[in-house]
């Protein structure tokens, strides 16, 4: 079972949503990095539970902790090991489904798969194991802004039928906090906010679009062949518990255009470079980021796991009736985003760090 990402920039995530804890350990970090515990847990913060009625219950202070590679506050260069306790795990909330398989869930392919599964909560299946990933992306945060002054930034765009309207170039972070839905139009956040409520409150569950945004991307992440920028991206992305789809720039709707409508023309730009005067291509062609924003877009599953009765099948391939019970996201959106932000964060630094290899090799004669 993999639980590594990562080629330079490494980081292996470990624990169980009703276990001890999750954390993350982090390889190929560059020492001398300044880093503050403050700026791990600004980003959990954004990923824990319980932040609103709009979201599981579980109460989860989500502390982080670094057992080491950190030293006065800056990187050592060695691998950097962070920690998070869990402190209101209720594994005996899901007694109930020990031997049932919830539907769309991972329950039957894990027990077919590995023979044995973690009831509990879903055990690595769990949104909670990405805990590792949003504090391992926070040290990404921090290279890719100290290096670069990359800006990564992410929002709900839809939710079921309700769209939102928003600007890509002048959205911020605090027009994406200032709602619980993470959703920058008020008019549309608050439908959302609404649609949620009444989900949770039926019994259901509703899916959606988490837009992202990645600025000052320097030009050339990314491989021609296997390891395109945007084919890195899309398998990061479709590691997200209930992701079921990536687009990269104009994506599905690229495909109503003709090509003289959806290139991206080039002009000279004011640093001896070119810039392209649209961006059809979401900042990547041929695999490779142009200086150009990166814009990417994820669509999530209504939550799997609901309280209304669903038909489905015991270990003893026996037909039962399931209405789970414990403490379940009614609408995953709001607490993708920072995950979406994460997995971005991730990839672009490993690139970063990929080019910076190549680079560190002379030019050759003639």
């Amino acid at each position: 079972m993999s639980s590594s990402f990562g080629q330079i920039f490494r980081a292996t995530t470990f624990g169980e949503s009703h276990g001890g804890g999750v954390g993350v350990v982090i390889d190929g970090c560059p020492p001398r990095l300044p880093i503050a515990v403050e700026e791990i847990q600004r980003d959990l913060d954004r990923r824990r539970p319980g932040q609103s009625r709009l979201v599981t219950q579980r109460q989860e202070a989500d502390e982080v902790e670094i057992l080491s590679g950190v030293f006065e506050g800056v990187t050592l260069g060695s691998p950097i090991a962070l920690l998070v306790r869990n402190t209101d795990a209720r594994p005996q909330a899901y007694d109930h489904m020990k031997d049932v398989f919830r539907p769309s869930h991972a329950d039957y392919t894990t027990q077919a798969k590995y023979g044995v599964r973690n009831w509990q909560g879903g055990g690595r299946s769990s949104a909670r194991e990405t805990i590792g990933r949003v504090a391992a992306a926070a040290i990404a945060r921090a290279l890719l802004r100290r290096v670069a002054g990359v800006e990564v930034l992410a929002w709900v765009s839809s939710v079921h039928e309700i769209d939102a309207v928003v600007d890509l170039d002048s959205v911020t972070l605090d027009d994406v906090e200032a709602t619980p839905t993470r959703c920058p139009d008020p008019e549309a956040a608050a439908r959302i906010e609404a649609a949620i409520d009444a989900a949770r409150r039926a019994g259901d569950s509703l899916g959606g679009v988490v837009t992202c945004v990645a600025r000052n991307v320097p030009v050339g992440l990314g491989d021609p062949v296997f390891d395109k920028l945007d084919a890195t991206l899309g398998g990061a992305m479709l590691s997200l518990p209930a992701a079921k789809g990536v687009e990269i720039g104009s994506g599905f709707a690229g495909t109503r255009l003709t090509g003289l409508v959806h290139n991206d023309p080039f002009e000279p730009g004011p640093d001896g470079r070119p810039i392209t005067t649209t961006n059809n291509s979401g900042g990547i062609q041929g695999g490779i980021s142009n200086g150009a924003d990166v814009v990417l877009r994820v669509a999530f599953k209504p939550t799997g796991t609901i309280s209304s009765e669903q038909k489905t099948v015991d270990r003893d391939n026996n037909p039962v009736t399931l209405a789970a019970k414990g403490r379940h996201d009614p609408c995953v959106l709001p607490r993708a985003v920072p995950l979406v932000e994460a997995m971005t964060l991730l990839v672009l630094a490993d690139h970063y760090l990929r080019q910076r290899a190549v680079d560190v090799l002379p030019p050759l004669d003639g």
